[in-house]
């Protein structure tokens, strides 16, 4: 048997092309870049792949984006890693030039050592070195080096590299001084450098600058093109300088240049963006003159305006075309029909809809789901329930927000079971509905006190695998926007919970809702009602329990519930936070309070504005200055947020430990000092009722009585023999007052008035 002869040998060509000036790097192709390959190895047969490793179909349904099996990790390449990647696709000097850019760092003597190596850089080498730099400065530096050689002038080329590289290191201002450079070193601009201008300007969307450049083109006597108008046309209708564009296009008439359809559509598009729609209208009068506006362009026009919601304007451009005797097609008949289905105009709509059906075009499912919403929220259900029936009549498939349309629908005219069959539809037709579709009939039985039905349509939906908790949180949560069906939520909860429907979210929306409606006691009893079953309390319930708490003065059990959400690791609500601080304010607990601040807005992404401002105050009594206080609650004021309890809270506490009693009743008493306290509700602590604000228990354990008036407490360092108090803790109109609020000694380290750590009464 003859030995097996040896394939044929290919000879091909192993090198690269000759550079050209548009080329001058060129890379191995088809057959210059051939490897040899091994006989033995290319006839040799193919091992089998295991099974184990054979690639598997893919399931997006089991696909995990987080699974780290199969994926690579990619990491960050190092400067010099990408240096040499660049550098692979430069010439050798221009190699040599980035190496010496990268090896110093900056501009300085020893880069230009080392570029003076070079007998002569010309103008393509700088080029394609500042394609590839990412320093602006040294960018500019080596570009006017290289214009100092002796007989050297930059081309056009080397100009536009720089406006480039200035560009793509957003010093997109410099490069706008390219074209007095050019003109400044002989060489003039042509259109060419103002339109990478313009283009650079018109692709980061700023518009005034392209204004800019178009002006400095002007003034440099350089007239644009049809295109490069277009371009500047548009760049700035985009940006919203409309009246801008149109200056532009007089200096367009007024060059005797002709409008392109282009140059139309662009000014038309603009104005419809704005409204200005009769000079629209002018506007494609003129346009006619050039060519006939098709079926697309009255599209755009249309799709223009019912971004803006100008619904006449698009009734407008819509005789507009008929008028012009073109035919609509389908994606104008889309975007008009279901904008006149928002804007509550679905009888036009549906006049249009009958016209296309008449046509013969084919109608998109959007279009029936925008009638059928419409007709639903109008009240015209049976006109939504036709409109279903010719769909299906005309091969199509309703989905699912059809079908929750109908069915909103029917429950709102209580046509239950037809509802109820719609609903089995969706099952039938395998729509997968969720909670947002049996959500109305929920309601309507709830209303209605068909609570059988109504867990049997929970069996069912838990039958098709929806988790039926978080349906009912939903369930109760649209029950309870009414303050009128809290009683009616209240029962069905009762019903429910007997066949084990209930859980803690469920009990958190019910303590939400009846906290806001003012029924803080009926919200307490739900929430001891839960220490009897086997839910367990989250943070979201204990601060629900500490708002009902503070609006019942209970202030003590709140700061028990507060320690109990601190113990969780959890953090309490922001209502519930400054809940808790009005509280304490009311019974003088002043530094529990501040403290209750600080941990609020260390543990909350944007806490109240009168905590953030608490602290401000407080730093601010550091200056012992009055008026810098009334300056920041005016500050405070002037945010639209008046002065509360934590705010006059944080003044007294400030100016007792960093300032002196006088200086905090100037805050209190004076309207001329005090304009911003005076005015946030103080109004009825009059100078004759003298009552007392806080107190304040300073370092060495007295009490500080802070009043309305200016008084001098017999404790002030101010109160002396020639100066004496006017008002003394043994005087008759002292002991007249009303009784002081009680003070908790406490030893440091021990809470007297609350068993929990983490609030300490002082």
């Amino acid at each position: 048997m003859p030995p097996p002869s040896k394939p044929n040998k290919f000879y091909f060509f192993y090198g690269k092309r000759k550079p050209s000036q548009n080329r001058p790097t060129v890379y191995g192709g088809l057959f210059s870049n051939r490897q040899t390959l091994d006989p033995q190895t290319l006839y040799a047969p193919r091992r089998k792949t295991p099974t184990s490793e054979s690639p598997t179909n893919f399931s997006l349904q089991n696909w995990d984006p987080d699974a780290q099996n199969g994926l690579k990790s990619i990491t960050p390449k190092t400067p010099s890693e990408n240096f040499f990647q660049i550098a692979q696709r430069l010439s050798p000097i221009a190699r040599y030039i980035c190496d010496s850019f990268r090896k110093h760092g900056r501009w300085g003597a020893p880069v230009i050592a080392d570029l003076g190596k070079l007998r002569r850089v010309k103008p393509d080498l700088v080029a394609e070195v500042l394609k590839v730099q990412t320093d602006p400065n040294l960018c500019s530096k080596f570009f006017h080096w290289a214009g100092k050689q002796k007989g050297y002038k930059h081309t056009y080329a080397s100009y536009n590299a720089f406006a480039y590289c200035l560009n793509r290191l957003n010093r997109f201002r410099a490069a706008d001084q390219v074209p007095e450079l050019m003109h400044m070193q002989g060489r003039p601009p042509s259109e060419k450098q103002f339109e990478i201008l313009i283009r650079m300007h018109a692709d980061n969307n700023r518009g005034l600058r392209v204004y800019y450049v178009y002006e400095k083109m002007k003034k440099f006597g350089v007239k644009p093109r049809v295109f490069l108008y277009n371009r500047i046309m548009d760049a700035l209708v985009k940006t919203g300088h409309l009246d801008l564009a149109m200056l532009v296009y007089d200096d367009f008439k007024r060059g005797g240049l002709v409008e392109e359809t282009v140059t139309y559509m662009i000014l038309v598009k603009g104005l419809c963006k704005v409204g200005r729609i009769d000079e629209m209208l002018e506007l494609l009068g003129r346009m006619r003159s050039l060519c006939k506006p098709d079926v697309f362009a009255y599209t755009a026009m249309i799709r223009v305006l019912v971004a803006e919601g100008n619904l006449d304007g698009c009734l407008k451009v819509w005789d507009e075309m008929r008028r012009d005797q073109v035919e609509p097609d389908a994606m104008a008949y889309t975007t008009l029909i279901t904008a006149l289905c928002k804007g509550n105009r679905v009888e036009k709509g549906y006049e249009l809809f009958n016209g296309m059906k008449k046509t013969g075009d084919l109608i998109d499912r959007a279009i029936y789901n925008a009638l059928v919403e419409s007709f639903v929220a109008d009240g015209k259900v049976g006109s939504g329930l036709d409109l279903l029936k010719d769909m299906m009549d005309s091969g199509y498939r309703a989905d699912l927000s059809i079908y929750n349309s109908l069915i909103v629908g029917l429950c709102n005219v209580k046509q239950l079971d037809k509802a109820y069959k719609l609903f089995l539809v969706t099952v039938q037709e395998g729509l997968q509905p969720d909670f947002t579709t049996v959500n109305p009939l929920l309601i309507s039985y709830a209303e209605s006190r068909k609570m059988d039905e109504f867990c049997n349509l929970l069996m069912q939906m838990q039958k098709l695998g929806s988790p039926v908790m978080d349906g009912l949180c939903k369930f109760f949560s649209v029950m309870a926007e009414r303050v009128d069906r809290l009683p009616l939520t209240l029962e069905v909860f009762r019903d429910l919970k007997i066949k084990g429907y209930y859980s803690i979210s469920i009990y958190n929306i019910l303590l939400g809702a009846f906290y806001k409606s003012g029924q803080a006691k009926m919200a307490l009893s739900l929430f001891r009602e839960i220490k009897y079953s086997n839910l367990e309390p989250d943070s979201t319930t204990y601060s629900h329990a500490i708002t009902c708490l503070i609006d019942l003065e209970d202030v003590k059990e709140a700061c028990l519930w507060y320690n109990r959400i601190k113990e969780m690791g959890s953090v309490p609500s922001v209502a519930a936070y400054c809940s808790l601080v009005k509280g304490l304010c009311k019974i003088g607990e002043i530094d529990a309070a501040i403290s209750l601040v600080q941990d609020c807005l260390a543990n909350v992404t944007s806490g109240p504005l009168e905590f953030k401002y608490a602290l401000s105050i407080i730093h601010t009594c550091k200056s012992n200055d009055a008026d810098e206080v009334i300056r920041a609650v005016n500050e405070l004021i002037e945010q639209g947020c008046l002065p509360n309890e934590i705010i006059y809270c944080a003044v007294i506490s400030g100016m007792c430990k960093h300032g002196t009693i006088e200086e905090a009743r100037k805050g209190f008493m004076v309207p001329t000092y005090g304009l911003g306290l005076y005015q946030g509700g103080m109004r009825d602590l009059t100078d004759d009722k003298c009552k007392r604000l806080y107190e304040y228990r300073v370092s060495n354990g007295s009490v500080i009585h802070v009043f309305m008036r200016p008084l001098r407490l017999a404790s002030s360092p101010s109160a002396s023999k020639n100066n004496p108090p006017l008002l003394a803790s043994g005087s008759s109109a002292f002991r007249s007052m009303p009784p002081m609020l009680p003070v908790t000694r406490q030893l440091p380290g021990i809470c007297h008035s609350c068993p929990m750590k983490f609030i300490r009464f002082q």
